[in-house]
């Protein structure tokens, strides 16, 4: 592995600066080089594959697209996510394949703590991501009705649509990002309908098979009057991704794509959450839109499915109680 390492970086200097860490999908390790210091993933596992029914060079192809598919979505939302100069993440470097399967993501290391006394201002800092977008529109919009208006050089493009340009992945599973007109549509699809489709798969749960069909039909009436613009998300922002140093705060291990903001906003008060001065400053610059808590139910819903598909049958009450409290 260092020798890869060594050889795909380019540097003489490689040395192990942190203890070995797991986490819930990839292992991680901090090295000196000469270019500074990076912090490097490997995932060498097909996460969420039956190999089973898989040749021996099969499944070894499987290990490898997994995991470059995982890191290649995430170094594509970290790129989105800095390119608006709003919010600070590691710098990504480069997706290496690593022999026999699986990958190595190498990206900038910073040396991190908890979120505590940075949590107002990464608030304030998610708001003006998710606003971001909106702006683009607005600026946009108003240069069209400038008479003799000249654009030098290359300038982010406004996004009208819901999606990403690739595929990325929440945990282990692999999020379809097609680019879809409207956001009820794109986030039944391709984000609940895609979770119960592997909890069928999985579980063959009659419960839940039943209370979705009666919820789907539902979901549009929750959006009646609003307007909703594309925001570019992190798309995963839990208490475990977020961090601060003496500079501000950081965010990190994203799952991009444009959706709605309040999306951002339930698993953000879930399993843990933030401290209350996150919401406070967040909302001072987006306030709650009318039929904010049920929406929020609605996607907290996603992710105590995604939840029941990483880590089993502990999540199936509270997807299944969610699903209840939205029918009433």
């Amino acid at each position: 592995m260092e020798q890869l390492l060594r050889a795909e970086l380019r540097t003489a200097t490689l040395r192990a600066f942190s203890s070995p860490g797991a986490g819930c999908i990839s292992e991680g390790r901090a090295y000196d080089t000469d270019a500074g210091p990076v912090f490097v993933k490997v995932n060498r596992r097909a996460q969420g594959c039956d190999p089973q029914p898989l040749l021996e060079s099969e499944l070894t192809a499987v290990f490898w697209m997994q995991a470059r598919q995982m890191f290649e979505g995430e170094m594509a939302s970290l790129e989105a996510l800095r390119g608006t100069g709003l919010v600070r993440a590691p710098r990504p470097i480069k997706v290496i394949d690593l022999p026999g399967g699986g990958a190595a993501f190498v990206m900038e290391y910073l040396k991190m703590r908890s979120l505590s006394s940075q949590a107002s201002k990464l608030g304030e800092q998610m708001a003006d991501l998710h606003l971001y977008n909106q702006k683009l529109g607005e600026k946009s919009r108003a240069e069209e009705n400038t008479v003799g208006r000249r654009t030098e050089g290359a300038r982010p493009q406004y996004v009208t649509q819901f999606g990403f340009h690739t595929v990325t992945c929440c945990g282990f599973i692999t999020q379809v990002n097609e680019w879809q007109d409207d956001w009820p549509t794109f986030f039944t699809r391709h984000r609940l309908q895609a979770q119960l489709d592997l909890i069928e798969k999985d579980y063959a749960d009659r419960e839940a098979r039943e209370l979705w069909s009666q919820l789907q039909v539902k979901i549009p009436d929750l959006f009646c009057g609003l307007e909703i613009v594309p925001a570019l998300l992190h798309g995963d922002l839990w208490s475990g991704n977020v961090a601060e140093d003496d500079s501000g705060p950081i965010i990190y291990d994203p799952a991009s794509f444009y959706g709605h903001s309040e999306f951002e906003l339930a698993i953000a008060s879930m399993f843990g959450g933030f401290p209350r001065s996150f919401f406070t400053a967040y909302h001072r610059k987006i306030p709650r839109a009318l039929g904010f808590d049920r929406r929020l139910l609605l996607y907290k819903l996603f992710n105590y499915l995604n939840h029941w598909n990483h880590f089993g049958w502990q999540y199936r009450s509270p997807s299944l109680g969610t699903m209840r409290k939205l029918l009433k």
